[in-house]
Parts: C-alpha cells; sequence; structure tokens
C-alpha cells in the first residue's frame, strides 16, 4: 500500500520564490517616456490642439449608428473595465494566490495599485472638469473646466491596471509575457469601446493607458511599504493570537474562597508571618487580643465570654412555648409553683 501519495497531498505548499520587480535603468527609461506622453497630452488638449479637432471628428462620425450590430455586445464587454466588478474578480484569484503561497503580497500589492489610480486619475478628472461628448456645448472647444469628470478615462485607466497587475505578479517570465498580452488587449479594446458607445473623447482613452501604465511601471517604488504593510499584518495577527490562547479567569461559585484584592497580598502575608500573641489572663478573664502589626484588624469582633460561663453550644437550649419536643419527667412545666433552676455560674 503507497501511501507517499497521501503524504504529499498533506503537505502544506511550499511558497516559490518569486522575485519582486526593480526599478531597473529600462523600466525608468519607461516611466520618464510614458510621464512626457502624458503631460504631451494634458496640453494638448488644454491649448485645444488637432488633438482636440481629432476628438471631434470621431464623435460626430458617431460608431455607434454605424456598427449597430455590435452594440449589444460592447456593452457587456466594457464592463471588464468597470472598477467594482474587476477589482472584485481579480481580488478572488489573487487571495486565493495568497493563500497558496503564504504571503499577501499579492492582495496589498492590488489594494496600492488601486489606491493610485483613485488618487491620480482622481485627482486629474476633477481638477480639469472636462464634458462628456454627449454634453459637449460647442463644436471644436475642448469643454475643460465645466464640471466634468471623464479626463482621463477612468474606465480605461482601471482596464489597464486591474488586469496588468496579473501580469505584474506573475511568478514566472513566461506567465508575465501572456499576462502582459492578455491585460493589453483588454484594456485597448474597452478603451475603443468608451469611444464607440460615446461616452468618452479619443484623447480621454489615449490619456487613460498612459494614466494606467504610469502606475504599473511605478509600483516597485511601492514594494518596501507593502513589505511594511504584510511584517505588521501579520505581527498583529501573532499578538491576537497569542492573546486568544490565554485561559480566561474561572468564575467563583459557591463554597470556592474568593480572590484577595492585590493591595491585601502584602498585608496578609505580613500577618501570616507575624508571630500569634497569647492572650493575657488578668484576675481570670483573659485580656483582649493585640493583632500584630500590620495586621488586619476584624470588622465585627465581639468581646470574649466569661470564663465561668460555659459556650452558647454547650448551654441548654431554652425550648420555646409550643415545642414539639417531648416532656420530661424532671422539670416542671411553665406557669407552675415551682421556682425555676438557676442557670450555672449565675
Amino acid at each position: 500500500m503507497r501511501t507517499d501519495i497521501f503524504a504529499r497531498l498533506d503537505r502544506e505548499p511550499e511558497p516559490p520564490k518569486i522575485e519582486t520587480p526593480r526599478m531597473s535603468r529600462h523600466r525608468i527609461a519607461l516611466f520618464g517616456g510614458t510621464l512626457a506622453f502624458y503631460l504631451a497630452i494634458v496640453i494638448a488638449v488644454l491649448m485645444s490642439s488637432w488633438l482636440v479637432t481629432l476628438d471631434w471628428k470621431v464623435m460626430l462620425f458617431r460608431p455607434y449608428q454605424q456598427w449597430p450590430q455590435i452594440h449589444a455586445f460592447l456593452d457587456y464587454y466594457v464592463v471588464l473595465g468597470q472598477r467594482g466588478p474587476t477589482a472584485v474578480m481579480v481580488a478572488c484569484w489573487l487571495g486565493w494566490r495568497s493563500w497558496r503561497q503564504h504571503t499577501l503580497r499579492p492582495l496589498l500589492t492590488l489594494g496600492a495599485s488601486l489606491l493610485l489610480l483613485n488618487v491620480t486619475v482622481g485627482a486629474v478628472k476633477y481638477g480639469l472638469g472636462r464634458l462628456g461628448p454627449h454634453y459637449a456645448t460647442q463644436i471644436g472647444s475642448a469643454e475643460l473646466f465645466d464640471g466634468g469628470d471623464i479626463f482621463p478615462s477612468g474606465h480605461t485607466a482601471n482596464a489597464v491596471v486591474t488586469w496588468g497587475i496579473l501580469a505584474y505578479l506573475a511568478a514566472t517570465p513566461r506567465a508575465r509575457r501572456y499576462l502582459s498580452a492578455m491585460s493589453a488587449v483588454v484594456s485597448l479594446g474597452v478603451g475603443l469601446t468608451t469611444v464607440y458607445l460615446g461616452t468618452h473623447w479619443l484623447s480621454d482613452v489615449v490619456l487613460g493607458w498612459a494614466a494606467g501604465l504610469l502606475i504599473l511601471l511605478g509600483l516597485p517604488w511601492c514594494e518596501p511599504l507593502i513589505t511594511r504593510a504584510e511584517n505588521w499584518i501579520f505581527a498583529a495577527r501573532e499578538q491576537l493570537s497569542t492573546r486568544s490562547r490565554l485561559v480566561p479567569a474561572r468564575p467563583v461559585t459557591a463554597g470556592d474562597p474568593r480572590p484577595v484584592p492585590a493591595g491585601q497580598t502584602a498585608v496578609g502575608e505580613a500577618a501570616a508571618q507575624a508571630p500569634a500573641r497569647e492572650p493575657v489572663v488578668t484576675g481570670g478573664h483573659p485580656a483582649a487580643v493585640v493583632p500584630a502589626a500590620g495586621s488586619r484588624p476584624r470588622a465585627h469582633t465581639a468581646p470574649p465570654p466569661h470564663q465561668s460561663h460555659g459556650v452558647r453550644s454547650e448551654r441548654t437550649p431554652v425550648t420555646p412555648a409550643g415545642s414539639r419536643r417531648p416532656p420530661h419527667a424532671d422539670r416542671t412545666p411553665r406557669g407552675g409553683t415551682t421556682q425555676a433552676r438557676p442557670v450555672a455560674g449565675g
């Protein structure tokens, strides 16, 4: 009977050694070129150059009227650039990878990229305030600073970042090449779909491609912060697990000794170590016992009984009227003429 297969299945997978991308000279050169292209697009739109004229020509061409047969399909395809559904799908995949590789880096990298996307793209959107093609008011105008929020295209930038992060986190060079090609095709198709539907200008899509690529190229600068966040999360998890392993205090039930407060522990120990004093008998009566130094006197201390008196438990109990005890022959019932017997020691 072979048991090595089951032992192999029960063994936890070892985390693969994934090389973290670094800011090499090639990556820095690509980042600088993409940033220059990004700024050139913004300046061209601000100056209402030939790029704005091209935007109007494409919009007046109305692609959704030229090819209406693909309109229904593209309505669903454009969801691949919508932030909510794509983030959930990619997060599920990266969460499974995090569990398999015993690391939080995939999820933290996705979170960092989406945070950078919201900050950078959102700031330019609301800063320039460009209106979309459906809300344009003047032909040939750039439609800037009118309260819009479509420049750059959020769908396009989100498609570049969300699907490009899979290529960025790929474990092998071959997988990175395939995933890079897949993300490029998806983001290109999402951008052109927004132009077809008339929700974005062509320059919006071009700037969205550049914005998403800038975030992917600049992610290696965030790797030290991602590593710190991962270490902090694991350290906090260890602290919580350590606290949960502590045994909780058992509740005090009836008959169990009650816990002594911390302030009384030292006093109790001093009283236990002090020698006990013997009562001094003077004139047949024991004197009051002087407590030892540092001991706590009792709250209710009754004076000692007389030496000649018996203990209360040793005295003959007085039977009340109507008692169920049987009568004694040597005792006279109450109300008789015989004198009552005096109590001993009276």
